[in-house]
């Protein structure tokens, strides 16, 4: 079907947001009175951006407090609507949205309301406009679309229908079975928008915490679906209200928006794209650092080795287990500090995974490939993540593993090149991997992980940091092989960018801890007063705390069972984290996630860095 978006969901001015919707490939827009009011441009100029653009417009909007008002009122009510009828007729579209009403003045009369919008239509009619009758949350009378439908099919005019708004509908509870009931040609446009859900005046929720189709709690699919099945046939179209999104750059917002009705194309049997690929484990991350020195005595001391180096590139692999670094320092990279640049994913299908990534507008990255690397497909996440996709490596197929010469057994141990046999600290594999997003990116983030990798969203939770609320959502496969969490907080780092970590697991963390600690590491410090506390909610065999506090590990437990983990200091922007989970425990220990952040503003403060 076709796609369009409001003006109002997008940041800029006018002639930024035309662009930016025509080039995350929306078929038309509706225009937003305050963006028309507020442009240099005429309604003619307007008219013809579109066209160039090849953007049609498909609505104007809004028209507020016209019915069910005394007669002077509704007489000065059809002066305002010829002038922005023939305003329309300029612009070149033909569907205007009336709200239902807000305004002290409006009668609770739906015989009223039925004869004013009919008189309204005749007046639409001369100009070759249709009027789209929309029921607000928050109207003074009318606040649910079956209300707003009964009042349309009573006028019975031709140039008069009905807006379906599935932030109007849902937020209340509405049951949209009864669309379905609803003449398609008689539903003149359907705006969406999704929301989380949140137990707050309607009115607030809906100016400020809108979002688009998959990233909050509605079932728009299904509203969708009843639509369609009315006889539906017009576009499908985004009205979104957002605080974040409205102070964010366009471009990627518009993408991301047309990604949501991708996806919710694909839900509803409208389209289909290449099917998800879930991808079974973490092949490596990739770390860039413009020295790798301290990185290298890092990983040495959690007892990874250095066994090969790329044969065309400065990255060297470093291993324990079957947890993967791959240290980048080439001369292009950035010089601002060590950083999380790329992840490995394993993948079924790499191909697929790749095709299904493009289709979703995913960003392809080019390489600079050498004739005998391994041909790796790489898309970037909405905060600049280089996702590879690759095919499990084996002795007989070692695929991206080919592009590396072993070299643990020929250079010297401890040279300048970071050379380091670990010797071990029962580190099996990357548990998950933490993902600070831009502040503008998570809800965007969350929808990229679900609908381009398949990967399956956690609920949303929000925890304390010294200087604000940091919120963050995990996003898994079946099994938890591929765990990511997606956060996003108050206090970024010195150059402005939040730190990343790699939580990496082992089956003893007490004696990972400890042979990370005498292999010369250093663990963040907790406060006594957080093991007071813990002594006060759980009950632990002799010493076992006392263990604990001297080593900083910090406990949680829940119905699966327990989870012991604990953190190296920052080395740039990167941090490790050594965990124990048992095997049903399916958290990240965010009850400690306040105690974990303040130390590391206590551990960044007391060391300048």
């Amino acid at each position: 079907m076709r796609t369009s978006i409001a003006t109002v969901s997008l940041s800029g001015s006018l002639t930024e947001k035309l662009t930016a919707a025509s080039r995350a490939g929306f078929d038309g827009v509706e225009i937003f009175e305050n963006d028309l009011l507020a442009s240099p441009l005429t309604p003619e100029e307007i008219r013809a951006r579109c066209a160039d653009l090849g953007l049609t417009i498909d609505l104007y909007q809004p028209m507020r407090d016209i019915e069910a008002v005394p007669e002077a009122e509704f007489a000065r009510n059809l002066r305002r609507a010829r002038h922005k009828f023939e305003l329309m007729r300029r612009l070149g579209t033909d569907t205007v949205l009336v709200c239902s009403s807000v305004s002290p003045l409006a009668e609770d009369d739906d015989a009223l309301a039925a004869a004013q919008l009919s008189q309204l239509a005749d007046l639409a009619q001369e100009f070759g406009v249709r009027v789209a009758y929309e029921a607000l949350a928050w109207g003074r009378h009318v606040s649910t679309y079956d209300h707003a439908w009964r009042i349309v099919e009573r006028a019975d005019h031709p140039a008069l229908g009905t807006c379906l708004d599935s932030f109007h509908i849902l937020s209340r509870g509405s049951d949209p079975k009864g669309i379905a009931d609803i003449p398609g040609e008689k539903i003149f446009f359907l705006q969406l928008a999704d929301a989380p859900l949140l137990a707050m005046d309607v009115l607030q929720w809906s100016r400020h915490y809108r979002c688009f189709p998959g990233q909050g709690g509605f079932d728009v699919a299904g509203l969708v679906r009843h639509a369609l099945t009315a006889g539906y046939d017009g576009p499908l179209s985004l009205e979104i209200f957002n605080d974040v999104f409205r102070q964010a750059e366009a471009g990627p917002t518009a993408v991301d928006a047309q990604r949501s009705l991708l996806v919710l194309q694909e839900s509803v049997g409208l389209s289909r794209p290449p099917a998800p690929v879930v991808p079974t484990g973490i092949a490596f991350a990739e770390l860039v650092t413009p020295d790798a020195e301290p990185v290298s005595a890092l990983l040495g001391a959690l007892g990874f080795t250095r066994t090969a180096r790329h044969h065309g590139k400065p990255v060297d692999l470093w291993q324990q287990g079957d947890a993967r670094i791959l240290v980048n320092t080439g001369p292009a990279l950035r010089r601002d500090g060590t950083a999380l640049a790329a992840i490995g994913l394993e993948s079924p299908d790499p191909e697929g995974a790749a095709r299904r990534a493009e289709a979703l507008l995913a960003p392809v990255l080019p390489r600079r490939r050498a004739p005998k690397d391994a041909p790796l497909d790489a898309v970037a996440a909405p905060d600049g993540t280089e996702l590879f996709f690759c095919a499990r490596t084996t002795p007989e197929l070692p695929g991206w593993r080919a592009d590396f010469t072993d070299t643990a057994s020929q250079l010297p141990t401890g040279t300048r090149t970071g050379t380091r046999t670990g010797t071990g600290t029962g580190i099996q594999r990357i548990d998950h991997l933490a993902l600070t997003q831009p502040w503008h990116h998570f809800d965007e983030a969350t929808l990229f992980h679900r609908s381009v990798l398949g990967l399956q969203a956690q609920e949303s939770v929000d925890v304390a940091d010294p200087y604000g609320l940091l919120r963050s959502r995990a996003v898994t496969n079946p099994d938890g092989s591929v765990r990511i969490a997606l956060s996003v907080g108050a206090a970024p780092t010195e150059d402005g960018a939040h730190a990343q970590h790699i939580a990496l697991a082992t089956e003893d963390v007490v004696a990972a801890a400890r042979r990370f600690r005498e292999s010369g590491g250093q663990l963040l410090r907790m406060p006594a007063n957080y093991y007071d506390d813990l002594a006060a909610r759980f009950d632990f065999a002799e010493g076992e705390l006392e263990t604990y506090q001297d080593l900083g590990i910090l406990y949680d437990r829940d119905a699966g069972g327990e989870f012991r983990h604990c953190y190296t200091r920052t080395v740039g922007r990167v941090f490790f984290e050594l965990v124990q989970r048992e095997p049903d425990y399916r958290g990240y220990g965010a009850q400690n996630a306040p105690v974990r952040l303040a130390a590391q503003h206590t551990a960044k403060r007391l060391t300048g860095g």
